[in-house]
């Protein structure tokens, strides 16, 4: 499919149904929810660039949910358009947006900033008891087209009857999924912190998911965590999965269940538990780089080579050119050079490996890694958290840290449920390195995390008191 012919999905939503109607927020309903409520299928609601503070149900409605990126495509308008769902009416019901009403593909959810989402008490269809799930985004027996959102920082905790929490970023279950061209970022829950994939198929393609951190159960998959597909197709294409972590088991991609075609992604990075970047049976690995090697046709193992923002590609990384030869992988032509990839792929048509190759690549975003206050980047190699010393530690252990440029931080420390336990800095600090210690005489014995946030970047270290 031309990247062109995707993208003109909900274009072609809004401008076919001569009885479908656009209704827009704030100017004609105050919220979000009140303009989804007065939706009929074939609707869109438009959403001026803001930050609402409120938790999403789609509520069986077929209709397109966009902000003004839509119009011509200005990613600004994605970072500047935000569903924060830290204050939800209901406590157990407190992700930001929920589609679970049986929707077909002419629903589609793009264009938003989803973050402050804490998940959703949900009693599993398979009868597995309840759990809380999919902090910025839960998706139940339905099969929507999720494209161009920033899904960032939500946080499932366990609490009331829940058994555990999962997808932190994402819960996907019992449909077939359209998830392109997404950014699934700084996300925690117990299992799948950024996104999961039950019983579900799908296309899972072209998405950034990086930094997710703190799973440690049922396999872990920081990154992507994935079970039975009941015999639908599940293919995870030209994604880059990166510097996820785990407190134990898998911080990279796990699959329990099901056939999985995966192919042309990076896997790299990825830390924490048993640092393996792929477990588990029924997955199809070809074409990706792997950070430490997989058996598979064109698979590498190389470091991919990062650019300075957004996971693209430097010139001269061993991704480009490197995917699948198959010709319906092929990156966009060049206009001006047809027969060179137009960016941000890179290299002749071939596929790039990783988010920004293949049929689909485009930018996500204008920047995942932003400018501090004092004007410089961090670079992605330029922020530096060394693992704690000791680890276990009883009761205290010391941090390192470093910056190559001056910045705001945030170091805090937070429990096995996300519950923060510790502010350790949070103040403008010059480039150089620091040391800080982190005192646990007052706390029970268990997995904590570090989590160093700097201009713009995260990283998160596991670490284990034993008393």
């Amino acid at each position: 499919m031309k990247i062109s012919k995707l993208l003109c999905i909900s274009l072609l939503i809004l401008c076919t149904d001569a009885g479908a109607v656009i209704r827009n927020v704030p100017s004609q309903y105050a919220t979000i929810q009140s303009a989804i409520l007065a939706c009929s299928d074939g609707d869109t609601v438009l959403v001026q660039p803001g930050t609402y503070t409120e938790n999403i149900n789609f509520r069986n409605r077929k209709i397109v949910l966009t902000s003004r990126f839509y119009q011509n495509m200005d990613l600004s308008f994605i970072s500047s358009t935000i569903i924060n769902g830290s204050n939800p009416q209901q406590p157990d019901s407190a992700s930001c947006v929920i589609i679970a009403g049986g929707q077909d593909s002419t629903t589609v959810l793009q264009g938003f900033t989803l973050t402050g989402g804490k998940g959703t008490i949900w009693n599993d269809e398979h009868f597995a008891g309840f759990y809380r799930e999919g902090g910025g985004l839960l998706v139940a027996l339905c099969n929507p087209v999720i494209q161009y959102n920033i899904i960032r920082d939500n946080h499932c905790i366990t609490g009331g009857i829940a058994n555990s929490t999962g997808g932190g970023g994402a819960r996907i279950g019992d449909g077939y999924v359209r998830f392109y061209n997404n950014i699934v970022m700084n996300n925690s829950a117990r299992y799948g912190a950024g996104i999961v994939l039950n019983y579900t198929g799908g296309e899972i393609k072209n998405n950034l998911i990086a930094k997710n951190f703190g799973s440690m159960q049922f396999g872990a998959g920081s990154g992507i965590w994935m079970n039975n597909t009941f015999s639908r197709p599940r293919t995870i294409e030209n994604n880059t999965v990166v510097f996820n972590s785990a407190n134990s088991q898998s911080p990279g991609i796990y699959n329990s269940a099901g056939l999985t075609t995966v192919v042309n992604n990076i896997v790299w990075g990825n830390t924490g538990g048993n640092n393996t970047q792929f477990s588990g049976p029924q997955m199809i690995v070809t074409y990706c780089n792997v950070q430490g090697g997989i058996t598979g046709a064109g698979n590498i193992n190389s470091e991919p080579l990062f650019d300075s923002t957004n996971y693209y590609l430097k010139s001269g990384s061993p991704c480009i050119d490197k995917g699948d030869s198959s010709a319906r992988y092929n990156d966009p032509q060049d206009p001006q050079n047809p027969s060179l990839a137009k960016w941000p792929a890179r290299g002749g048509l071939r596929n790039d490996m990783g988010a920004y190759g293949g049929p689909l690549s485009r930018m996500i975003a204008n920047t995942v890694v932003s400018v501090s206050s004092s004007g410089n980047t961090l670079l992605p190699e330029q922020l530096t958290l060394h693992q704690n010393f000791p680890n276990p530690f009883n009761p205290s252990t010391g941090i390192r840290y470093s910056l190559k440029n001056s910045a705001f931080v945030s170091l805090r420390v937070f429990d096995n449920t996300g519950r923060i336990v510790k502010v350790l800095v949070n103040e403008m600090q010059p480039a150089g390195e620091f040391s800080v210690r982190f005192e646990g005489v007052d706390l029970p014995s268990g997995s904590y995390f570090c989590k160093l946030d700097a201009g713009g970047q995260s990283l998160v270290r596991t670490m284990l008191l034993i008393k």
